[in-house]
């Protein structure tokens, strides 16, 4: 029988984070290993045992996983196939015609799931409203699903035109594929979107299909190796648009995954800033592959409707999130042209940085950082790694030689390469959305956060900087916060005066009708429910539209409509920085479901109350001009709550480093967040 434990596991591209959390006594414990990227069953379950947790003892486990991301990167999902209504079959090739590269010369268009020869359709045809022009033609059909299974495909998308309001024809066509073709998994674009747009829904179809295979044996496997273990806990996943997802729910719609992986991070976040009372926040999530930076306004995370991959569209809510090709792992190298490089291809787990000694020759940012004494031979990471300076240095070497410069002015060319890459993260998801960073708080997490993120705050201006407890494994800490969410829509093009309130409430009702059914399956019920309302809206002809919760009129016989156009003018001014007096026109009608999950509570730190203080010792760190100065280095696991230090100083722990400089000041608060005030007269540090 399990107890009241909890854990939480995050999958990285280089590493595998766990935190496991004992409400019962406040007990909370950050680990990492090693991602397996052959065999990632094993490292989850290594996961479990780093952290010493027992399946068996587990209440509830949170997981996050780029498997699905990272066969969708290296194109070895599954082979799949479309089935479209005739005279459509091409609408997934050709895609839009739009391109935000057209400047671009070195632009190349991504590779394709499949080929034409993948591409099928069948005789059916239904209108906009729901009527039916052609009947489905199941000769037809069943011939389609014969060649579908003599040609061998392991998954196929079905996406019918106007499937979205009239899905029959999509669920016939289901039942006939398991009768042809058994075995072959099946996606239908209705059950993953009923919203308008052809293409992006067929797209999203095609992306679940193409991952569906590979992320049903890995949950299969998973799910059974931790049931031989004695887990009969709750097994939620992370997904792209903030919340979480029972495990059957993901293995019928694994493209809810596909960028799952920082989400956790985001969550947690928007949790720790109403807890801390920092509403607005720039988050960065640096990792060993990666770096993810979003925002956090009002204490939530911003989210939107229709996601990208490569270019791909997933129609499905997705947090606001800007990724880069810069972490720990990040190589750096020179290009054709003889300048400096770094990333965005990483190292990753296998072989790592040079440092790490497991193989690696190539020079990484962990190498730089090494180099200049951001990181040492002192402290092993995990508990565990304890770097290889000489290796380091070793792959250094040869660039800093082919640029006629010292080792440690390559090293800190490459961080300050990163750096400025990281800054233009964080430009992308503030000032050119029209937000001043000077406005924020700098959260940071992640194995490499704490080293850059001084730096970045001090160039764009931000006044703090603040690292939450365990912020290596922070993401995983974020998916402990997560309820459940299911996502519904239903397309309804209209003017907003021509919006009928009981027809409206009607829709909605019987969204919430089937999201009520959902949640009671997955054991959540009527007092562990939560229903959100909210309209898509734009100015009549325009293309993007806004978000706007709804409600019904009030007792006092209010009109929803005008509240809405209030609400739609200040959001549309926010985001676009202007309003008009257009027509405005809803085209989607949105309900958010949430299973409530029970909160963890953060534990506190004590307090310095006997006039003791925390041991400082000292290491080398070499500056821009290759002159060295002694920095304070501390153990975070020896600072309580309300203690203070000055830079310059190192924070070393358990999963990363924090850097701080001159002039910058460090106070603890009172979970242990490390509350870092930027000394913004120094820049360049």
């Amino acid at each position: 029988m399990s107890e009241n434990v909890r854990i939480a596991i995050d999958v990285g591209g280089t590493f595998t984070d766990v935190v496991k959390l004992v409400p019962a006594t406040g007990e909370l414990r950050f680990e990492k290993v090693p991602t397996t990227p052959k065999e990632p069953t094993s490292g989850v379950l290594a996961a479990f045992d780093k952290a010493e947790a027992e399946p068996a003892q587990v209440s509830m486990f949170n997981h996050g996983s780029t498997l699905g991301l990272n066969a969708l990167l290296t194109r070895t999902g599954a082979r799949i196939a479309t089935i479209a209504t005739r005279g459509f079959r091409d609408v997934y090739l050709l895609g839009r015609t739009n391109r935000n590269v057209m400047y671009d010369i070195s632009y190349r268009k991504p590779a394709a799931l499949l080929e034409r020869y993948d591409t099928f359709e069948v005789t059916e045809r239904s209108y906009f409203d729901g009527s039916i022009l052609t009947p489905f033609d199941e000769d037809d059909a069943r011939a389609v699903a014969r060649e579908i299974a003599k040609r061998g495909y392991d998954a196929v998308a079905v996406a019918f035109l106007h499937s979205y309001v009239a899905p029959a024809h999509e669920l016939r066509m289901r039942e006939i594929l398991n009768e042809e073709a058994p075995g072959v998994e099946v996606t239908l674009s209705h059950e993953l979107s009923r919203e308008y747009r052809e293409y992006e829904r067929t797209s999203t179809a095609v992306l679940d299909a193409y991952i569906k295979p590979i992320m049903r044996s890995y949950l299969k496997a998973l799910e059974g190796e931790l049931e031989r273990r004695g887990f009969d806990g709750q097994f939620l996943l992370s997904r792209s648009g903030g919340g979480a997802m029972t495990a059957s729910a993901a293995r019928e719609q694994p493209v809810n995954l596909i960028l799952s992986g920082p989400a956790g991070g985001v969550v947690g976040a928007a949790g720790f800033a109403k807890l801390i009372g920092r509403p607005n926040l720039i988050t960065i999530d640096m990792g060993g592959t990666s770096l993810d930076a979003s925002l956090v306004l009002g204490g939530e995370p911003v989210l939107y409707h229709g996601a990208e991959f490569e270019g791909l569209p997933i129609n499905t809510p997705s947090l606001y999130i800007h990724t880069i090709g810069a972490g720990g792992g990040s190589l750096g190298y020179l290009d054709a042209g003889g300048a400096l490089q770094v990333g965005p291809k990483s190292a990753g787990a296998v072989p790592g940085p040079a440092a790490y000694g497991r193989g690696g020759t190539e020079p990484t940012f962990t190498d730089a950082a090494l180099a200049i004494g951001y990181l040492g031979t002192d402290t092993p990471l995990g508990g565990e790694l304890t770097l290889d300076r000489e290796k380091a240095v070793d792959a250094l070497t040869p660039i800093a030689g082919e640029l006629g410069i010292s080792v440690t002015q390559l090293a800190r060319g490459m961080v300050q390469i990163s750096n400025t890459k990281i800054m233009g993260a964080v430009r992308a998801i503030s000032i050119e959305l029209g937000h001043d960073p000077k406005d924020f708080s700098l959260l940071s997490f992640g194995g490499g956060g704490g080293l850059v993120a001084v730096d970045v705050a001090r160039e764009l201006g931000i006044p703090e900087v603040i690292v939450p407890p365990g912020q290596g494994a922070f993401s995983a800490l974020g998916m402990l916060m997560a309820d459940v969410q299911h996502d519904f829509a239903r397309t309804s093009v209209q003017l907003l005066d021509s919006l009928d309130p009981e027809t409206a409430d009607s829709v909605f009702s019987e969204m919430e009708e089937e999201a009520a059914r959902l949640l009671e399956d997955e054991g959540f019920g009527a007092g562990s429910r939560l229903f959100h309302r909210a309209l898509d809206v734009r100015y009549q002809g325009q293309e993007h539209s806004v978000a706007v919760g709804y409600r019904a009129g009030g007792d006092d016989g209010e009109d929803p409509r005008a509240a809405i156009r209030k609400e739609f003018d200040e959001l549309h001014e926010r985001q676009y920085g202007h309003v008009m007096d257009d027509a405005v026109e809803v085209t989607t009608l949105r309900l958010t479901a949430v299973g409530v999950v029970d909160k963890p509570d953060l534990p506190g730190i004590a307090a310095r109350e006997d006039g003791s203080t925390f041991e400082r010792r000292t290491r080398t760190v070499v500056l821009p001009d290759d002159e060295l100065q002694e920095y304070a280095l501390v153990a975070r696991e020896d600072l309580l709550a309300g203690d203070a230090l000055e830079g310059p100083a190192i924070v070393t722990e358990h999963t990363a480093t924090t850097v701080l400089h001159d002039g910058d000041r460090l106070s603890v608060g009172a979970y242990g967040e490390l509350v870092i005030s930027i000394n913004n007269a120094v820049k360049g540090s």
